[in-house]
């Protein structure tokens, strides 16, 4: 697999990954943030479509969303990609500044380079979607009418180190560093992450953390591996506590003026589907879509079906009117 995350095979699901513009954008600190834009093909859009990554993760994680919504007509979609602080091609980031807090300052920073007439739809995968929590909790203001639609997928509002992959997982392997061996008793998923990050697991291991079905295709899997290679360990070690002492139910509430998609998967084995139920209870308005079958990374491992529902939400918030959802839970399950 090539750094560039792509399928060695030319005809292979991950071959020819779409790439876009790429800049930095600063962070309120100064710190360099890496983002890609990819504009639709007549250069218009009605829309822009954030992706905010997950832990131990990069932009490359929303291979498949590139590609389906640079395709799409309706609406026309403006994508913007950034790997967080600490992550990917971004600027390292101390301890002190590796927070769910900092995080949300840096996606406020990112969304102030979009134009400003065009409203926004945030995707959020897992830590993305703790980002996307607390930024609703510090700007609500942003939305409803700024930012019309949110995706979370694979996330949770609180209650971490709760759940999560068993102990007997961990203890099959040597701990990585002192400092996050000492972390396994509490948060063992979030750990298994940063040891895969580290090499330190096997590829089946890596296979079993991320994906649920048994017939996920190889090359997800090496992709998935590359893709942990992107940021030093040392650095996913600094997000671990912050990760853990998320509690953001009650910031859920800066969600009610915006249309909202939540995606779960029953095989998820870092953010089970418990907690996109618990979000679906606390956002009665919101659309639920469980997935059976796949893991955490189900955008990756069923992306048509995840793709077709975002795109839905997409064509709801393109109107002029603002987010104004409906009480009209509904679940999908598939």
């Amino acid at each position: 697999m090539s750094r560039a995350g792509q399928d060695p095979r030319p005809d292979g699901p991950f071959a020819g990954a779409r790439t876009g513009r790429t800049a930095t954008v600063a962070a309120d600190d100064g710190t360099p943030l890496a983002v890609e834009e990819i504009g639709p093909s007549d250069g218009t859009a009605e829309l822009t479509v954030v992706g905010v990554h997950g832990f131990a993760l990069s932009r490359r994680s929303w291979l498949f969303q590139q590609r389906d919504l640079a395709a799409l007509r309706l609406p026309r979609v403006r994508q913007v990609y950034y790997d967080h602080r600490g992550h990917g091609q971004s600027a390292p980031s101390p301890a002190e500044t590796s927070t769910i807090e900092q995080l949300a300052a840096d996606l406020h920073a990112v969304l102030r380079t979009v134009p400003a007439d065009e409203p926004i739809v945030l995707v959020g995968h897992s830590m993305g979607g703790m980002v996307v929590m607390e930024l609703a909790h510090r700007a609500p203001a942003l939305f409803g009418d700024r930012v019309r639609g949110v995706a979370l997928i694979a996330t949770a509002a609180g209650e971490v180190g709760a759940s999560g992959l068993p102990k007997s997982l961990l203890w099959k392997y040597n701990p990585l560093t002192r400092g996050v061996g000492e972390l396994a008793g509490w948060q063992p998923g979030l750990v298994e992450f940063v040891r895969a990050a580290g090499g330190q697991l096997t590829r089946r291991a890596v296979r079993r953390l991320a994906f649920g079905s048994d017939d996920v295709d190889s090359a997800a899997v090496d992709f998935m591996l590359d893709m942990l290679g992107d940021t030093p360990v040392r650095q996913l070690a600094h997000f671990v506590d912050t990760l853990g002492s998320h509690d953001r139910y009650a910031a859920l509430a800066g969600l009610k003026h915006t249309d909202v998609l939540v995606v779960g998967a029953d095989a998820d084995r870092l953010t089970p589907f418990a907690h996109t139920e618990r979000i679906a209870v606390e956002l009665p308005h919101a659309r639920l879509l469980r997935v059976r079958g796949a893991g955490h990374m189900v955008h990756l491992e069923r992306p048509d079906l995840v793709n077709s529902h975002l795109i839905d939400l997409l064509r709801g918030c393109r109107g002029t009117d603002g987010g104004c959802p409906t009480e009209r839970n509904r679940w999908w399950r598939r």
